[in-house]
């Protein structure tokens, strides 16, 4: 919604400024302009891009288009998940939730928290590294480590996006002048035309300079930040997750593995001490 509302302004104040000097918003539609920056870009896309990078920069804009990555609801969520798993735990051991990790969709406790299961990466985490805890012995430090290693992967795979489209906008402005050195070359063919027909051709070359240097700070580079803020939004759910079992590991106390999750969550979204534990006890009395 809010890169809709983006969008909006920026082409509103544009041309709502070039107009208000009464220009001409014709002269600004210069299709072959357009062709010549628009494809060369997608081409360098395609030609700096595997077929991975593609499919991922588009589930990357898909995700961009959703009002956050994550919501307050979602981090509940986890945190509640969390807790179920961590009194199963304490109550009958590691070796009581192996089936619950071999198929979590169809696991009591995993398939209340849908919101959790649909996100991939985050039940991918959580599920191999308690099926770790299950079949080897290993300190917190060296589990906190591995779990490093693990976010600083994923986060690295999630930034891929967001490079390729600052790529991308870094190019645009270059393309521009391509395109309007290219208008340039074609008025010049004419240059024993009248003054009213040069201007107009070289006023149409410029707007390959324009539209080349608004695309890329007004659009494409704007799209690259934001998805990189989405893989900071990832990298920021995967450290909660982190924090609640690596304290879960220190101190095998539920509550306390819980707290140290929810102090990691972004401030805006974070619950209340209160309300996190009115909704876990409810949770445990279902």
């Amino acid at each position: 919604m809010f890169v809709v509302v983006g969008i909006a302004v920026v082409v509103g104040a544009v041309l709502g400024g070039y107009l208000m000097e009464h220009g001409n918003v014709s002269l600004l539609i210069q299709p072959s302009e357009i062709l010549i920056i628009f494809g060369a870009a997608l081409g360098g896309f395609v030609i700096a891009s595997p077929l991975k990078v593609i499919k991922a920069v588009q589930a990357g804009l898909l995700r961009m288009f959703k009002s956050r990555v994550f919501s307050r609801k979602d981090y509940l969520d986890a945190l509640v998940l969390l807790s179920d798993v961590f009194y199963k735990i304490r109550k009958e051991g590691l070796v009581s939730i192996e089936s619950d990790l071999d198929e979590p969709e169809k696991s009591p406790i995993f398939k209340s928290h849908q919101s959790f299961i649909k996100n991939h990466h985050a039940l991918a985490f959580l599920t191999d590294t308690l099926r770790t805890l299950t079949i080897t012995d290993i300190e917190a430090h060296e589990m906190g480590d591995l779990l490093d290693y693990e976010i600083d992967a994923h986060y690295e795979e999630a930034m891929i996006p967001a490079k390729s489209i600052a790529n991308v906008a870094d190019s645009l402005p270059g393309l521009g002048i391509v395109a309007a050195v290219l208008g340039v070359v074609l008025t010049m063919k004419q240059i024993n035309s009248p003054p009213v027909v040069l201007g107009h051709d070289i006023g149409a070359a410029l707007v390959g300079t324009f539209t080349g240097v608004l695309m890329c700070y007004g659009f494409v580079g704007p799209v690259a930040k934001n998805l990189e803020n989405i893989a900071n939004e990832d990298k920021e759910f995967l450290t909660v997750i982190k924090a609640a079992l690596l304290a879960f590991m220190n101190t095998p106390s539920p509550q306390v593995a819980i707290e140290f999750a929810r102090r990691v969550v972004p401030g805006e979204l974070r619950p209340s001490f209160l309300e996190l534990e009115n909704l876990v006890k409810k949770a445990r009395a279902k």
